[in-house]
This record gives structure tokens, C-alpha cells and sequence, in this order.
């Protein structure tokens, strides 16, 4: 039944039957028909068990940019039907199957084991599917635009999940990239920017508040001290304090304070270790923070209390 019917519009009777056969929803109190020549979305089949099912489906999975055919090709038979032919019509269909599983093309060739080493790194980082589907796409059109030509397909695979995980608003790091791929972070950088620039995507700045609930869940800090963070970062941002750096470094810092006005004593060094940036950024952007949004007295306060 359609869901944006709830009543009536003659009688305003909620006692509404779908009549599948014609395709009508009709009212029971007044007998108005509301809707009529509906589709129906459903089988046309009917199937009693699993095997049933599977012969009188018609569809497959849906299209993906992860495989290399994008889940368009089909397998030759199962191994267990192989192993119930004999002789030389065994043979026939491993050969067939054997020559399925190569590929002619060099793109393909490229696709089949660079996206193997997607799929590697996205499982590693934990991304959701949507990154990984957005990952492949973008290389996938690297790849027929002759950007990978130079390049290693590692440190392109790395920039594609980049981009992806930035488009999608996933926070993380060129170094938890480059600790997964093995590639220099540096490199990961460049292939990113040339690979954006060329295929004209369009990346917003990173907001250093996507990073806040990660960094807190890593050192253990309290729902007060993640929220006390969002808002010096909120702060911030009205000052224009986050220009110009890096969201990585701007949110630990934001989580320093937040730990240190809720009592919860955290060191620069292990919140530099946690948001891969130096102490010395700690130091600099804390003190920034202290300055110009004046959380001095904020932190005495806390300490005095204490």
C-alpha cells in the first residue's frame, strides 16, 4: 500500500484495503477508489525452496566499481559439477575456465590487482562501502585517463581512497594511509592533488570537528570532554583560528584543553601520538586556543575546584 495515503479524502476513513489483483486501493467505508493501476514491484514467480529460487532468478548482484568486470562476468560452472564429468569433457571446462580467468586487456590487468589492494587497505582502515565503491570509481577513471602511467599503483590506490574518504567526510590521516599502503605519506600527498586536479574533483577543507569523536574514543575521554571540545572548536572556527592549519592538529588540541578543563589529565605527547602531528603542534595551537578564546580562567577554575 502506498505510503502516502493514511486516510480518505472523501470520508476520512482509515480503513484502506490494497487490492492486489487490480491493482486499486479502495475504501472499505465508503467503497471510493483512492488509487488504481498501481505497479507492482513484486515477482512474477513463486518459488517453494532455495534451489527453486535460484534457477528462476533473472538478476545478479548489482554492478561495482571494486571488481575489475564490475560484476558483470559470469563463472563457468561450479567445481563441484566439474568434478561429477569425466575425462575429456573435465578437461574442456578447466581449460574454459582457466582462459575466464584471464584477462586480455592491460586495463583490466591493472583493475584486477590494483583493486585487490584496494579492497586491502579499505578492510585495514575500516572504511564503510560507499568510500570503497567511491575509492574504485576514481581510480577505475585514473586508470582509462593514463594517470597511473609513471606511478606506482599503490600510491595511487592510497590517493583514491584519500580523496574518497574526503569526499564522503570518513576522517583519516595521510599517515594511517601511508602505515596501511606502506607508501610515503609525501607521495600519497602529491598522487592525491594530481589525481583531483586532474579528473576535476571537487574536495572541501576537512573539518577538525569529523576528527574529534575518534581522537577522543582512542585516549578515553569522557562525552563531556568530547562535547567541551566540539564547542572551543566551534569557538575557534568563529575566530578564525582553524584557517590556515591542519584539522588534525587544531582538533587535538581542542581535545587537550577540553581534557584539561574536565580534570582529565591527558600529556601533549600522548595526544600528539594519537592525532599523528608533534608535540611542538600541541604546544602551539593550545596556546593559541588559551589566547584568543581566553580558556585560562576556565582551566584555574577547574583546577582550584579540584
Amino acid at each position: 500500500m502506498a505510503n502516502y495515503i493514511k486516510k480518505c479524502p472523501e470520508c476520512g476513513g482509515i480503513n484502506l484495503i490494497l487490492n492486489k489483483e487490480k491493482g486499486e486501493i479502495i475504501c472499505k467505508d465508503c467503497g471510493l477508489v483512492i488509487e488504481e493501476k498501481m505497479i507492482d514491484f513484486g515477482q512474477e514467480w513463486r518459488e517453494f525452496d532455495h534451489d527453486q529460487a535460484d534457477k528462476m532468478r533473472r538478476t545478479g548482484a548489482p554492478m561495482t566499481y571494486t571488481k575489475f568486470d564490475r560484476g558483470l562476468g559470469t563463472d563457468i560452472g561450479q567445481k563441484g559439477d566439474l568434478y561429477k564429468l569425466e575425462g575429456k569433457g573435465r578437461n574442456k571446462y578447466f581449460r574454459l575456465r582457466k582462459w575466464q580467468y584471464r584477462v586480455s586487456t592491460a586495463i583490466e590487468r591493472n583493475l584486477k590487482l590494483a583493486l585487490a589492494e584496494l579492497r586491502r587497505v579499505s578492510s585495514y582502515l575500516k572504511l564503510p562501502k560507499s568510500v570503497e565503491e567511491e575509492a574504485a570509481r576514481i581510480y577505475t577513471l585514473a586508470v582509462q585517463r593514463g594517470l597511473v602511467r609513471g606511478r606506482s599503483m599503490e600510491s595511487v590506490v592510497a590517493g583514491a581512497l584519500y580523496a574518497a574518504c574526503r569526499r564522503h567526510e570518513v576522517p583519516r590521516t595521510l599517515d594511517e594511509l601511508s602505515e596501511a599502503s606502506g607508501i610515503d605519506k609525501k607521495e600519497i600527498g602529491r598522487t592525491y592533488r594530481f589525481v583531483t586536479r586532474e579528473l576535476g574533483i571537487r574536495i572541501l577543507p576537512s573539518n577538525p570537528v569529523d576528527y574529534i569523536p575518534r581522537f577522543a574514543s582512542a585516549l578515553k575521554l569522557s562525552p563531556d570532554t568530547q562535547s567541551k571540545a566540539v564547542e572551543i572548536l566551534e569557538m575557534a572556527q568563529k575566530s578564525e583560528l582553524t584557517s590556515g592549519r591542519g584539522p588534525t592538529g587544531i582538533a587535538a588540541a581542542s581535545l587537550y584543553v577540553a581534557a584539561l578543563i574536565n580534570n582529565e589529565k591527558k600529556t601533549q605527547r600522548e595526544v600528539a601520538d594519537i592525532a599523528g602531528v608533534t608535540e611542538v603542534t600541541i604546544r602551539n595551537r593550545y596556546k593559541e586556543l588559551l589566547k584568543k578564546l581566553n580558556l585560562k580562567d576556565q582551566i584555574k577554575k577547574k583546577e582550584i575546584a579540584a
